[in-house]
Protein backbone atom coordinates (compact mmCIF):
# COMPACT_ATOMS: atom_id res chain seq x y z
CA UNK A 1 0.00 0.00 0.00
CA UNK A 2 1.61 3.33 -1.00
CA UNK A 3 2.39 5.84 1.68
CA UNK A 4 1.69 9.57 1.32
CA UNK A 5 5.06 11.13 2.28
CA UNK A 6 3.53 14.61 2.25
CA UNK A 7 0.93 13.74 4.85
CA UNK A 8 1.31 15.65 8.13
CA UNK A 9 2.44 13.81 11.21
CA UNK A 10 -0.54 13.37 13.50
CA UNK A 11 1.09 11.09 16.04
CA UNK A 12 1.04 13.78 18.65
CA UNK A 13 4.12 14.17 20.78
CA UNK A 14 6.83 14.39 18.12
CA UNK A 15 7.24 17.06 15.47
CA UNK A 16 9.40 16.84 12.35
CA UNK A 17 12.38 19.17 12.00
CA UNK A 18 12.31 22.18 9.73
CA UNK A 19 9.82 24.97 9.86
CA UNK A 20 7.21 24.76 12.56
CA UNK A 21 7.36 23.88 16.22
CA UNK A 22 10.51 22.60 17.90
CA UNK A 23 10.40 19.06 19.27
CA UNK A 24 8.98 19.04 22.75
CA UNK A 25 11.55 17.75 25.26
CA UNK A 26 10.68 14.48 27.00
CA UNK A 27 9.07 14.74 30.42
CA UNK A 28 12.23 13.49 32.13
CA UNK A 29 14.35 16.27 30.61
CA UNK A 30 11.78 18.88 31.65
CA UNK A 31 11.79 17.55 35.21
CA UNK A 32 15.60 17.61 35.32
CA UNK A 33 15.56 21.20 33.98
CA UNK A 34 13.14 22.30 36.71
CA UNK A 35 15.31 20.71 39.40
CA UNK A 36 18.44 22.32 37.94
CA UNK A 37 16.77 25.75 37.89
CA UNK A 38 15.72 25.40 41.55
CA UNK A 39 19.30 24.43 42.47
CA UNK A 40 20.69 27.41 40.53
CA UNK A 41 18.27 29.81 42.24
CA UNK A 42 19.25 28.40 45.63
CA UNK A 43 22.95 28.73 44.78
CA UNK A 44 22.45 32.45 44.13
CA UNK A 45 21.34 33.08 47.72
CA UNK A 46 24.80 34.22 48.89
CA UNK A 47 25.26 36.59 45.93
CA UNK A 48 21.73 37.94 46.44
CA UNK A 49 22.49 38.41 50.14
CA UNK A 50 25.54 40.56 49.38
CA UNK A 51 23.62 42.68 46.87
CA UNK A 52 20.59 43.15 49.15
CA UNK A 53 22.68 43.95 52.22
CA UNK A 54 24.75 46.47 50.28
CA UNK A 55 21.60 48.15 48.95
CA UNK A 56 19.90 48.10 52.37
CA UNK A 57 22.90 49.73 54.03
CA UNK A 58 22.38 52.88 52.05
CA UNK A 59 24.78 54.63 49.71
CA UNK A 60 26.29 57.04 52.22
CA UNK A 61 26.85 54.39 54.88
CA UNK A 62 28.25 51.93 52.32
CA UNK A 63 30.68 54.52 50.95
CA UNK A 64 31.77 55.41 54.49
CA UNK A 65 32.40 51.77 55.42
CA UNK A 66 34.13 50.79 52.17
CA UNK A 67 36.27 53.88 51.48
CA UNK A 68 38.16 54.07 54.77
CA UNK A 69 41.74 53.58 55.88
CA UNK A 70 41.20 50.09 57.31
CA UNK A 71 39.78 48.78 54.03
CA UNK A 72 42.75 50.34 52.23
CA UNK A 73 45.15 48.42 54.49
CA UNK A 74 43.30 45.15 53.90
CA UNK A 75 43.21 45.83 50.18
CA UNK A 76 46.96 46.49 50.07
CA UNK A 77 47.71 43.34 52.09
CA UNK A 78 45.50 41.20 49.87
CA UNK A 79 46.80 42.61 46.58
CA UNK A 80 50.45 42.27 47.64
CA UNK A 81 49.84 38.73 48.88
CA UNK A 82 48.29 37.71 45.57
CA UNK A 83 50.81 39.63 43.43
CA UNK A 84 53.73 37.74 45.01
CA UNK A 85 52.21 34.35 45.82
CA UNK A 86 50.39 33.55 42.56
CA UNK A 87 53.47 33.99 40.27
CA UNK A 88 55.59 31.95 42.71
CA UNK A 89 53.02 29.14 42.66
CA UNK A 90 52.92 29.21 38.85
CA UNK A 91 56.74 29.07 38.57
CA UNK A 92 57.07 26.25 41.13
CA UNK A 93 54.10 24.30 39.77
CA UNK A 94 55.07 24.51 36.08
CA UNK A 95 58.77 24.02 36.83
CA UNK A 96 58.09 20.93 38.92
CA UNK A 97 55.72 19.51 36.31
CA UNK A 98 58.25 20.05 33.51
CA UNK A 99 61.02 18.33 35.48
CA UNK A 100 58.80 15.35 36.27
CA UNK A 101 57.16 14.90 32.87
CA UNK A 102 59.73 16.09 30.32
CA UNK A 103 63.23 15.42 31.67
CA UNK A 104 65.34 12.42 32.61
CA UNK A 105 64.86 13.20 36.29
CA UNK A 106 65.77 10.16 38.39
CA UNK A 107 62.82 8.84 40.38
CA UNK A 108 60.37 11.00 38.42
CA UNK A 109 57.46 8.66 39.30
CA UNK A 110 58.09 9.22 43.01
CA UNK A 111 58.54 12.95 42.57
CA UNK A 112 55.25 13.11 40.64
CA UNK A 113 53.36 11.98 43.75
CA UNK A 114 55.52 13.83 46.31
CA UNK A 115 54.95 17.20 44.62
CA UNK A 116 51.18 16.70 44.95
CA UNK A 117 51.44 15.54 48.58
CA UNK A 118 51.43 19.05 50.23
CA UNK A 119 47.79 19.37 49.16
CA UNK A 120 46.97 16.82 51.88
CA UNK A 121 48.04 19.31 54.55
CA UNK A 122 45.49 22.09 55.23
CA UNK A 123 47.01 25.58 55.04
CA UNK A 124 46.18 26.30 58.69
CA UNK A 125 48.02 23.11 59.74
CA UNK A 126 50.98 24.24 57.63
CA UNK A 127 50.90 27.61 59.39
CA UNK A 128 50.72 25.87 62.78
CA UNK A 129 53.85 23.85 61.95
CA UNK A 130 55.80 26.88 60.75
CA UNK A 131 54.82 28.89 63.82
CA UNK A 132 56.03 25.96 65.93
CA UNK A 133 59.37 26.09 64.08
CA UNK A 134 59.71 29.89 63.99
CA UNK A 135 57.42 31.51 66.61
CA UNK A 136 58.26 35.03 65.42
CA UNK A 137 56.64 34.47 61.99
CA UNK A 138 54.21 37.19 60.98
CA UNK A 139 53.36 39.68 58.29
CA UNK A 140 53.26 39.62 54.50
CA UNK A 141 56.34 37.54 53.71
CA UNK A 142 55.38 34.86 56.20
CA UNK A 143 51.97 34.72 54.55
CA UNK A 144 53.64 34.40 51.13
CA UNK A 145 55.87 31.57 52.40
CA UNK A 146 53.04 29.52 53.90
CA UNK A 147 50.56 30.19 51.08
CA UNK A 148 53.10 29.30 48.37
CA UNK A 149 54.08 26.03 50.05
CA UNK A 150 50.41 25.15 50.61
CA UNK A 151 48.96 26.04 47.21
CA UNK A 152 51.63 25.47 44.50
CA UNK A 153 50.24 21.89 43.93
CA UNK A 154 47.06 23.54 42.61
CA UNK A 155 49.16 24.64 39.61
CA UNK A 156 51.46 21.62 39.52
CA UNK A 157 48.68 19.00 39.21
CA UNK A 158 46.93 20.42 36.10
CA UNK A 159 50.28 21.39 34.53
CA UNK A 160 51.68 17.86 34.98
CA UNK A 161 48.47 16.34 33.63
CA UNK A 162 48.60 18.58 30.54
CA UNK A 163 52.31 17.97 29.91
CA UNK A 164 51.86 14.21 30.13
CA UNK A 165 49.32 14.32 27.27
CA UNK A 166 50.88 17.06 25.15
CA UNK A 167 51.57 16.08 21.53
CA UNK A 168 55.39 16.30 21.06
CA UNK A 169 55.11 16.68 17.27
CA UNK A 170 55.06 20.49 17.46
CA UNK A 171 58.13 20.53 19.73
CA UNK A 172 59.97 18.19 17.34
CA UNK A 173 59.07 20.47 14.43
CA UNK A 174 60.37 23.49 16.34
CA UNK A 175 63.61 21.65 17.14
CA UNK A 176 64.04 20.65 13.49
CA UNK A 177 63.75 24.33 12.55
CA UNK A 178 66.69 25.16 14.79
CA UNK A 179 65.10 26.22 18.07
CA UNK A 180 67.02 25.23 21.18
CA UNK A 181 65.52 23.51 24.23
CA UNK A 182 64.81 26.70 26.15
CA UNK A 183 63.38 28.58 23.17
CA UNK A 184 61.20 25.55 22.34
CA UNK A 185 59.92 25.50 25.91
CA UNK A 186 59.02 29.20 26.00
CA UNK A 187 57.67 29.48 22.43
CA UNK A 188 55.96 26.08 22.02
CA UNK A 189 55.35 24.28 25.32
CA UNK A 190 54.46 27.16 27.61
CA UNK A 191 51.65 28.58 25.39
CA UNK A 192 50.00 25.15 25.39
CA UNK A 193 49.96 25.19 29.20
CA UNK A 194 47.95 28.42 29.29
CA UNK A 195 44.69 26.79 30.37
CA UNK A 196 46.38 24.79 33.12
CA UNK A 197 48.30 27.84 34.37
CA UNK A 198 45.34 30.25 34.34
CA UNK A 199 43.06 27.68 35.94
CA UNK A 200 45.62 26.90 38.64
CA UNK A 201 46.33 30.59 39.23
CA UNK A 202 42.60 31.22 39.65
CA UNK A 203 42.35 28.43 42.23
CA UNK A 204 45.35 29.81 44.14
CA UNK A 205 43.87 33.32 44.08
CA UNK A 206 40.47 32.17 45.34
CA UNK A 207 42.12 30.16 48.13
CA UNK A 208 44.14 33.25 49.14
CA UNK A 209 40.94 35.29 49.35
CA UNK A 210 39.11 32.61 51.35
CA UNK A 211 41.86 31.47 53.73
CA UNK A 212 41.32 32.41 57.36
CA UNK A 213 43.12 30.07 59.75
CA UNK A 214 46.59 30.19 58.15
CA UNK A 215 46.78 34.00 58.16
CA UNK A 216 45.09 34.47 61.53
CA UNK A 217 47.73 32.23 63.09
CA UNK A 218 50.58 34.44 61.87
CA UNK A 219 48.64 37.66 62.60
CA UNK A 220 48.48 38.76 58.96
CA UNK A 221 45.26 40.67 58.21
CA UNK A 222 43.31 40.02 55.02
CA UNK A 223 39.66 40.63 54.13
CA UNK A 224 38.63 37.19 55.41
CA UNK A 225 40.38 37.54 58.78
CA UNK A 226 38.92 41.05 59.20
CA UNK A 227 35.37 39.84 58.45
CA UNK A 228 35.77 37.02 60.95
CA UNK A 229 37.04 39.42 63.63
CA UNK A 230 34.12 41.79 62.99
CA UNK A 231 31.68 38.94 63.30
CA UNK A 232 33.17 37.21 66.36
CA UNK A 233 34.39 40.13 68.47
CA UNK A 234 32.06 43.04 67.73
CA UNK A 235 29.22 41.31 65.84
CA UNK A 236 29.31 44.34 63.55
CA UNK A 237 27.19 42.87 60.78
CA UNK A 238 27.05 46.00 58.62
CA UNK A 239 30.82 46.51 58.54
CA UNK A 240 31.38 42.80 57.94
CA UNK A 241 28.86 42.79 55.10
CA UNK A 242 30.58 45.71 53.38
CA UNK A 243 33.94 43.94 53.60
CA UNK A 244 32.23 40.82 52.20
CA UNK A 245 30.88 42.83 49.26
CA UNK A 246 34.42 44.01 48.42
CA UNK A 247 35.63 40.41 48.69
CA UNK A 248 32.90 39.18 46.33
CA UNK A 249 33.79 41.97 43.90
CA UNK A 250 37.37 40.64 43.95
CA UNK A 251 36.18 37.10 43.22
CA UNK A 252 34.07 38.19 40.25
CA UNK A 253 36.99 40.15 38.77
CA UNK A 254 39.22 37.07 39.09
CA UNK A 255 36.64 34.91 37.32
CA UNK A 256 36.40 37.40 34.45
CA UNK A 257 40.19 37.70 34.16
CA UNK A 258 40.54 33.92 34.06
CA UNK A 259 37.87 33.58 31.34
CA UNK A 260 39.51 36.33 29.24
CA UNK A 261 43.03 34.94 29.63
CA UNK A 262 41.87 31.41 28.75
CA UNK A 263 41.23 32.52 25.15
CA UNK A 264 39.49 30.56 22.41
CA UNK A 265 42.44 28.68 20.93
CA UNK A 266 42.15 24.92 20.49
CA UNK A 267 44.76 22.70 22.08
CA UNK A 268 43.41 19.25 21.15
CA UNK A 269 45.29 17.11 18.67
CA UNK A 270 43.45 16.37 15.41
CA UNK A 271 44.35 14.10 12.54
CA UNK A 272 44.96 10.41 11.98
CA UNK A 273 47.51 8.20 13.67
CA UNK A 274 48.57 7.71 17.26
CA UNK A 275 50.30 10.37 19.33
CA UNK A 276 54.00 9.78 19.83
CA UNK A 277 55.57 9.70 23.27
CA UNK A 278 57.55 12.80 24.20
CA UNK A 279 61.33 12.44 24.41
CA UNK A 280 62.74 13.33 27.82
CA UNK A 281 65.37 16.06 27.85
CA UNK A 282 68.66 14.80 29.40
CA UNK A 283 69.59 16.77 32.51
CA UNK A 284 73.31 15.81 32.58
CA UNK A 285 75.01 18.25 34.97
CA UNK A 286 71.65 19.65 36.12
CA UNK A 287 70.53 16.30 37.61
CA UNK A 288 71.94 17.05 41.07
CA UNK A 289 70.61 20.65 41.27
CA UNK A 290 67.17 19.45 40.11
CA UNK A 291 67.12 16.73 42.78
CA UNK A 292 68.20 19.25 45.43
CA UNK A 293 65.54 21.75 44.36
CA UNK A 294 62.70 19.20 44.49
CA UNK A 295 63.96 17.72 47.75
CA UNK A 296 64.08 21.19 49.37
CA UNK A 297 60.62 22.10 48.10
CA UNK A 298 59.09 18.83 49.30
CA UNK A 299 60.85 19.05 52.65
CA UNK A 300 59.55 22.59 53.29
CA UNK A 301 56.01 21.99 52.04
CA UNK A 302 55.37 18.47 53.33
CA UNK A 303 58.26 17.24 55.49
CA UNK A 304 58.40 20.17 57.90
CA UNK A 305 54.65 20.27 58.72
CA UNK A 306 54.53 16.50 59.18
CA UNK A 307 57.69 16.55 61.31
CA UNK A 308 56.36 19.19 63.69
CA UNK A 309 52.96 17.51 63.98
CA UNK A 310 54.73 14.26 64.96
CA UNK A 311 57.10 16.20 67.25
CA UNK A 312 54.17 17.73 69.16
CA UNK A 313 52.55 14.30 69.40
CA UNK A 314 55.72 12.84 70.91
CA UNK A 315 56.01 15.84 73.25
CA UNK A 316 52.40 15.47 74.36
CA UNK A 317 52.76 11.76 75.04
CA UNK A 318 49.83 9.48 75.66
CA UNK A 319 47.94 12.15 77.62
CA UNK A 320 46.85 14.00 74.46
CA UNK A 321 45.13 10.93 73.02
CA UNK A 322 41.91 11.34 74.95
CA UNK A 323 39.43 9.12 73.18
CA UNK A 324 36.42 10.97 74.60
CA UNK A 325 37.64 14.12 72.82
CA UNK A 326 39.08 13.10 69.46
CA UNK A 327 36.78 10.17 68.67
CA UNK A 328 33.58 12.33 68.61
CA UNK A 329 35.44 14.90 66.48
CA UNK A 330 36.59 12.17 64.09
CA UNK A 331 33.10 10.66 63.84
CA UNK A 332 31.44 14.05 63.28
CA UNK A 333 34.01 14.95 60.62
CA UNK A 334 33.43 11.65 58.84
CA UNK A 335 29.66 12.07 59.16
CA UNK A 336 29.62 15.63 57.78
CA UNK A 337 32.07 14.66 55.07
CA UNK A 338 30.07 11.64 53.89
CA UNK A 339 26.68 13.41 54.10
CA UNK A 340 28.02 16.51 52.34
CA UNK A 341 29.74 14.47 49.62
CA UNK A 342 26.59 12.42 48.98
CA UNK A 343 24.31 15.48 48.90
CA UNK A 344 26.68 17.41 46.63
CA UNK A 345 26.99 14.52 44.18
CA UNK A 346 23.21 14.09 43.96
CA UNK A 347 22.66 17.84 43.49
CA UNK A 348 25.37 18.03 40.79
CA UNK A 349 23.80 15.31 38.63
CA UNK A 350 20.97 17.36 37.00
CA UNK A 351 23.40 20.16 36.08
CA UNK A 352 25.92 17.73 34.60
CA UNK A 353 23.22 15.82 32.72
CA UNK A 354 21.90 18.98 31.04
CA UNK A 355 25.42 20.20 30.22
CA UNK A 356 26.40 16.94 28.46
CA UNK A 357 23.17 15.62 26.96
CA UNK A 358 21.41 18.92 26.22
CA UNK A 359 24.12 21.63 25.87
CA UNK A 360 22.74 25.14 25.32
CA UNK A 361 23.07 28.67 26.66
CA UNK A 362 20.52 27.66 29.28
CA UNK A 363 22.65 24.82 30.68
CA UNK A 364 25.76 27.05 30.59
CA UNK A 365 23.95 29.75 32.55
CA UNK A 366 22.93 27.20 35.19
CA UNK A 367 26.54 26.02 35.50
CA UNK A 368 27.87 29.58 35.74
CA UNK A 369 25.57 30.37 38.67
CA UNK A 370 27.19 27.58 40.66
CA UNK A 371 30.72 28.60 39.77
CA UNK A 372 30.05 32.18 40.91
CA UNK A 373 28.77 31.00 44.28
CA UNK A 374 31.52 28.46 44.83
CA UNK A 375 34.13 31.15 44.13
CA UNK A 376 32.97 33.04 47.20
CA UNK A 377 34.89 32.46 50.43
CA UNK A 378 33.28 30.22 53.02
CA UNK A 379 32.92 33.18 55.37
CA UNK A 380 30.65 35.02 52.89
CA UNK A 381 28.49 31.95 52.30
CA UNK A 382 28.35 31.40 56.05
CA UNK A 383 27.31 35.00 56.76
CA UNK A 384 24.63 34.78 54.04
CA UNK A 385 23.17 31.60 55.50
CA UNK A 386 23.25 32.99 59.05
CA UNK A 387 21.34 36.13 58.04
CA UNK A 388 18.86 34.44 55.69
CA UNK A 389 18.08 31.61 58.09
CA UNK A 390 17.51 33.97 61.05
CA UNK A 391 15.20 36.24 59.05
CA UNK A 392 13.40 33.72 56.82
CA UNK A 393 13.63 30.29 58.43
CA UNK A 394 14.86 30.58 62.03
CA UNK A 395 14.16 26.90 62.62
CA UNK A 396 17.10 26.01 60.34
CA UNK A 397 19.63 28.27 62.07
CA UNK A 398 22.61 26.28 63.40
CA UNK A 399 21.26 22.96 62.17
CA UNK A 400 22.99 20.16 60.34
CA UNK A 401 20.73 20.71 57.31
CA UNK A 402 21.90 24.31 56.92
CA UNK A 403 25.57 23.33 57.31
CA UNK A 404 25.26 20.58 54.68
CA UNK A 405 23.50 23.05 52.33
CA UNK A 406 26.45 25.45 52.71
CA UNK A 407 28.90 22.62 51.95
CA UNK A 408 26.90 21.76 48.81
CA UNK A 409 27.07 25.32 47.48
CA UNK A 410 30.75 25.73 48.32
CA UNK A 411 31.96 22.49 46.75
CA UNK A 412 29.40 21.74 44.01
CA UNK A 413 31.85 22.37 41.06
CA UNK A 414 34.21 19.68 42.39
CA UNK A 415 31.50 17.07 41.89
CA UNK A 416 30.05 18.74 38.79
CA UNK A 417 33.30 18.64 36.79
CA UNK A 418 33.86 14.94 37.50
CA UNK A 419 30.29 13.83 36.81
CA UNK A 420 30.25 15.84 33.59
CA UNK A 421 33.42 14.06 32.45
CA UNK A 422 31.90 10.69 33.34
CA UNK A 423 28.66 11.42 31.48
CA UNK A 424 30.62 12.50 28.41
CA UNK A 425 32.21 9.04 28.32
CA UNK A 426 28.84 7.24 28.58
CA UNK A 427 27.39 7.00 25.02
CA UNK A 428 23.74 7.98 24.98
CA UNK A 429 23.22 5.40 22.20
CA UNK A 430 23.48 2.66 24.84
CA UNK A 431 20.69 4.34 26.79
CA UNK A 432 18.59 4.57 23.65
CA UNK A 433 19.27 0.92 22.82
CA UNK A 434 18.07 -0.14 26.27
CA UNK A 435 14.86 1.85 25.76
CA UNK A 436 14.41 0.28 22.30
CA UNK A 437 14.57 -3.13 24.00
CA UNK A 438 11.63 -2.17 26.20
CA UNK A 439 13.22 -0.65 29.29
CA UNK A 440 11.50 2.49 30.68
CA UNK A 441 13.66 5.67 30.43
CA UNK A 442 14.29 5.83 34.19
CA UNK A 443 15.27 2.16 34.38
CA UNK A 444 17.58 2.42 31.35
CA UNK A 445 19.20 5.52 32.84
CA UNK A 446 19.85 3.80 36.17
CA UNK A 447 21.07 0.50 34.68
CA UNK A 448 23.19 1.98 31.87
CA UNK A 449 24.16 5.64 32.24
CA UNK A 450 24.36 5.73 36.03
CA UNK A 451 26.53 2.61 36.14
CA UNK A 452 28.96 4.02 33.56
CA UNK A 453 29.15 7.35 35.40
CA UNK A 454 29.60 5.84 38.86
CA UNK A 455 33.45 5.88 38.92
CA UNK A 456 33.63 9.58 37.96
CA UNK A 457 30.90 10.41 40.48
CA UNK A 458 32.85 8.56 43.17
CA UNK A 459 35.94 10.62 42.32
CA UNK A 460 33.96 13.85 42.62
CA UNK A 461 32.46 12.74 45.93
CA UNK A 462 35.95 11.98 47.24
CA UNK A 463 37.13 15.49 46.39
CA UNK A 464 34.12 17.05 48.12
CA UNK A 465 34.80 14.87 51.16
CA UNK A 466 38.40 16.12 51.26
CA UNK A 467 37.25 19.75 51.09
CA UNK A 468 34.70 19.30 53.89
CA UNK A 469 37.25 17.62 56.18
CA UNK A 470 39.51 20.69 55.88
CA UNK A 471 36.76 23.36 55.90
CA UNK A 472 36.92 25.78 58.84
CA UNK A 473 35.17 29.15 58.48
CA UNK A 474 31.69 28.05 57.34
CA UNK A 475 31.76 25.28 59.93
CA UNK A 476 32.61 27.75 62.71
CA UNK A 477 29.68 30.00 61.71
CA UNK A 478 26.96 27.48 60.86
CA UNK A 479 27.57 24.29 62.84
CA UNK A 480 25.04 23.34 65.54
CA UNK A 481 25.96 23.94 69.17
CA UNK A 482 28.19 21.19 70.47
CA UNK A 483 29.64 20.34 67.05
CA UNK A 484 33.24 19.22 67.18
CA UNK A 485 35.02 18.45 63.92
CA UNK A 486 38.73 17.80 63.51
CA UNK A 487 39.22 21.25 61.97
CA UNK A 488 37.28 23.18 64.64
CA UNK A 489 38.91 21.23 67.50
CA UNK A 490 42.36 21.79 66.00
CA UNK A 491 41.59 25.50 65.67
CA UNK A 492 40.27 25.71 69.25
CA UNK A 493 43.35 24.01 70.71
CA UNK A 494 45.88 25.92 68.61
CA UNK A 495 44.16 29.25 69.41
CA UNK A 496 44.79 28.48 73.08
CA UNK A 497 48.50 27.83 72.24
CA UNK A 498 47.91 24.18 73.16
CA UNK A 499 49.99 22.93 70.23
CA UNK A 500 50.47 19.45 71.70
CA UNK A 501 46.72 19.08 72.19
CA UNK A 502 46.08 20.20 68.60
CA UNK A 503 48.58 17.74 67.09
CA UNK A 504 46.32 14.60 67.07
CA UNK A 505 43.62 16.48 65.17
CA UNK A 506 46.17 17.72 62.63
CA UNK A 507 47.56 14.22 62.14
CA UNK A 508 44.08 12.73 61.66
CA UNK A 509 43.23 15.38 59.03
CA UNK A 510 46.45 14.58 57.14
CA UNK A 511 45.81 10.83 57.31
CA UNK A 512 42.26 11.27 55.99
CA UNK A 513 43.31 13.73 53.26
CA UNK A 514 46.36 11.84 51.90
CA UNK A 515 44.48 9.11 49.97
CA UNK A 516 42.02 11.69 48.60
CA UNK A 517 44.93 13.80 47.32
CA UNK A 518 46.38 10.78 45.52
CA UNK A 519 42.96 10.14 43.99
CA UNK A 520 42.83 13.79 42.85
CA UNK A 521 46.22 13.41 41.16
CA UNK A 522 45.22 10.20 39.35
CA UNK A 523 41.86 11.66 38.33
CA UNK A 524 43.54 14.73 36.81
CA UNK A 525 45.63 12.46 34.54
CA UNK A 526 42.49 10.70 33.30
CA UNK A 527 40.68 13.99 32.63
CA UNK A 528 43.63 15.33 30.68
CA UNK A 529 43.62 12.21 28.60
CA UNK A 530 40.15 12.71 27.26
Amino acid sequence: MPTDLAAPDTSGSTTTAGRGKRPRPPFGVSAVSVIAVLIALFSLVPLGYVIVMTAATGWDTAVGLIFRERVGELLLNTVLLMAVTVPLCVVLGVGGAWLVERTTLRGHKWWAVLLAAPLAIPAFVNSYAWVSAVPSLGGLWSGVLIATLSYFPLVYIPAAATLSRLDPAIEQSAASLGLGAWRTFFRVVLPQLRIAMTGGALLVSLHLLAEYGAFAMIRFDTFTTAIMVQYQSTFNGTAGNMLASVLVFFCLILLLVEVRSRGTARYARVGSGAQARALRLPLHAYQAPAQFFLASLTALAFGLPLTFVLRWIVAGGADIWVADEFLPALMQTMGYGLAGALATTVVAFPMAYLAVRHPSWFSKALELSNYVTSSMPGIVVGLAFVTVSIRVAPGFYQTTVLLIAAYVLLFLPRALVNIRAGLAQAPKELDEAAQALGKPPLVSFIRVTLRLTAPAAAGGAALVFLAIVNELTATLLLSPNGTRTLATEFWSKSSEIDYAGAAPYALLMILISAPMTYLLFQQSKKVAGQ
